[in-house]
C-alpha cells in the first residue's frame, strides 16, 4: 500500500539545460580513476600497486579502519599510477584499460537462498559494499551494526538532476534482486520512495513503497527518513543510491561487477545536453566533448550544482555521480548588481527581484554567489526552505563552535550535508553551510562514534 509524503518547505530551482530522454554511449576511456575522496572517511590502504594487473572488479584498496571494506577496479587493465598529494596522501587509483573488458567472477546467487549474513559476506568480498551507507554521519555503513531500516530514494529533485524513471527502465530484474537481498539485511523495513506510481522501483517487493509530493530537498533520503522513521541517538539507518542498486543486483544475477551507469550532462554550457553509458571513473572528456561545451570559461561539476564537487577537464568521474553539470563560471560582477530590479536570476527573497512571479521560468546561472562571506545574518529564509523539524541556523552555530551536547539536542544525528545545499542558497551571508556540516559531523564521528 503507498503511503505520501508530503512537504511544503524548500525551493525548486529552475535551471535551462536539462537533459533530453535520449542515450548515447561515451566513448572508450583511455585511463580510469577511483579516488579515495569520493568515500568520505576512508584512509586507504594499498592492494594494488603500480604494474598490477586487474580485472573488472578486483580490489584496488581497502579502508584501513575496517579490512572488510574493498574498493574495486571499475575495468580491466593495468594500475599504471598512483597519484598522490601533500604528505603522500593517495589521491587517485588509475588504471589503464584494457581493449576488451574482462570480469572477475564471483559468481551468480539465488538471492531467496540466501541468509543476511551471506549476503553481507558477498556485497563486502565483491567491492560493493561502499555503495551502502549509513546515517547519522553520512558515511560507509559499518558492516557489523545492524540497522532499523533501509531507505532508497527513486527520485531526485535537485536542479537538473538525473530522471530516475528514465534510467531504471529496463533494470527491474537487478531492482528486485537487490531490494530482496538488502531486505534481509534489517530487522525493520527497506522504504522506497518514488515520484508516482509509474516508476521502475515502485514495481519491487519486499519493500514498503512512499509517493513523493513537493519541493526540493523532497529528494533527499534525509527528508524521508524524517517523515517516516526519524533517527534517534543510538540508532542508525542505511541508504543506497538507485542507480548503485543496478549494479548490485547485477552482481547478484551474473557475479559480475559492471559500473556502468547512466550519466546526465546537464547545464546552460552544454550544447547538446543528454544521457551517456559511462563507467564509473571515466575520464569526464570521453562524454562532455560530444554533448557539446558552450564557452571557453566553464564549470565542470561531479554532481548537480547544489552538492557537486568541480572537476577540471582532465578529471575523471565520480564513483558516486549520475550528474554531470556544466554552467558558466561566474567570474564577472555587476555594478550595482545589489541596488537595481533583478530580473534574469532566481532568488527567494522579494527584495528588488521578481523570481517568484515566475514560479516555471527556468534561469541560465552562473557561479556567482552574489555577495561575499560575513557573519550569520538571521533573517529566517533558512527555515522557510528547510522542511525537517530542526532549527537550522542554531545547529550551524553548534556546529562552528562544536558544542556536541547542542549538536545531539539539536538534531545533528538525522542530517547530511546536502541537507544544507538550499540554506546555504538562500544564505544572504555567503556562509559554506555544507563544509560547516560535514566538519561538525566529522567531529561527532570522532567523538561520539
Amino acid at each position: 500500500m503507498s503511503k505520501d509524503i508530503r512537504i511544503k518547505k524548500g525551493l525548486d530551482i529552475n535551471l535551462v539545460g536539462a537533459a533530453e530522454k535520449s542515450t548515447a554511449k561515451a566513448v572508450k576511456s583511455n585511463t580510469y580513476a577511483i579516488s579515495p575522496d569520493d568515500f568520505h572517511g576512508v584512509i586507504p590502504k594499498i592492494v594494488a600497486k603500480v604494474g598490477t594487473e586487474v580485472k573488472a572488479g578486483s580490489p584496488l584498496f581497502y579502508s584501513k579502519a575496517n579490512d572488510q571494506i574493498l574498493f574495486n577496479s571499475p575495468v580491466s587493465g593495468e594500475v599504471v599510477e598512483i597519484v598522490r598529494g601533500a604528505k603522500r596522501k593517495i589521491l587517485s587509483f588509475k588504471v589503464l584499460g584494457d581493449g576488451e573488458q574482462q570480469f572477475h567472477d564471483f559468481g551468480s546467487k539465488n538471492v531467496n537462498a540466501l541468509s543476511g549474513e551471506e549476503i553481507k559476506s558477498h556485497l563486502l568480498a565483491s567491492g560493493c559494499w561502499p555503495f551502502v551507507k549509513q546515517r547519522p554521519y553520512d558515511v560507509i555503513a559499518n558492516p557489523e551494526v545492524a540497522p532499523k531500516a533501509i531507505f532508497i530514494s527513486g527520485y531526485n529533485s535537485a536542479p537538473l538532476a538525473a530522471d530516475l524513471d528514465y534510467v531504471l527502465t529496463g533494470k527491474e530484474q537487478e531492482l528486485e534482486a537487490a531490494v530482496t537481498a538488502l531486505s534481509k539485511l534489517t530487522p525493520g523495513k527497506v522504504h522506497v520512495s518514488v515520484q508516482n506510481q509509474g516508476s521502475p522501483l515502485a514495481k519491487v517487493s519486499n519493500a514498503e513503497i512512499h509517493t513523493l509530493n513537493g519541493p526540493h530537498p523532497i529528494g533527499n533520503v534525509s527528508t524521508q527518513i524524517a517523515k517516516v522513521d526519524p533517527i534517534n541517538k543510538g540508532e542508525i539507518v542505511w541508504t543506497i543510491a538507485a542507480q548503485d542498486l543496478v549494479i548490485i543486483g547485477e552482481l547478484l544475477l551474473t557475479g559480475k561487477y559492471n559500473a556502468t551507469r547512466k550519466v546526465a550532462v546537464v547545464g546552460s554550457s552544454v550544447k547538446s545536453p543528454k544521457y551517456y553509458e559511462a563507467i564509473i571513473g571515466a575520464e569526464v572528456s570521453t562524454f562532455v566533448y560530444d554533448a557539446g561545451v558552450d564557452g571557453d570559461n566553464v564549470r565542470m561539476i561531479n554532481g548537480n550544482v547544489l552538492t557537486g564537487s568541480t572537476v577540471a577537464p582532465d578529471g575523471h568521474l565520480g564513483s558516486y555521480v549520475d550528474t554531470f553539470s556544466i554552467i558558466p563560471e561566474g567570474d564577472d560582477y555587476e555594478f550595482f548588481g545589489w541596488n537595481k530590479p533583478i530580473f534574469n536570476k532566481i532568488s527567494y527573497s522579494r527584495a528588488l527581484t521578481f523570481s517568484w512571479l515566475f514560479p516555471k521560468k527556468k534561469y541560465d546561472l552562473n557561479t556567482n554567489t552574489n555577495g561575499e562571506h560575513r557573519a550569520f545574518v538571521v533573517t529566517g529564509n533558512y527555515e522557510e526552505v528547510f522542511p525537517l523539524d530542526i532549527y537550522p541556523m542554531q545547529l550551524l552555530k553548534a556546529f562552528t563552535y562544536q558544542d556536541l551536547d547542542e549538536m545531539e539536542k539539536l538534531g545533528a544525528y538525522e542530517i547530511a550535508p546536502e541537507d544544507f545545499a538550499l540554506t546555504e542558497f538562500v544564505c544572504v551571508s555567503k556562509q559554506n553551510h555544507q563544509d560547516i556540516v560535514r566538519e561538525g559531523l566529522d567531529l561527532m564521528l570522532k567523538e561520539i562514534g
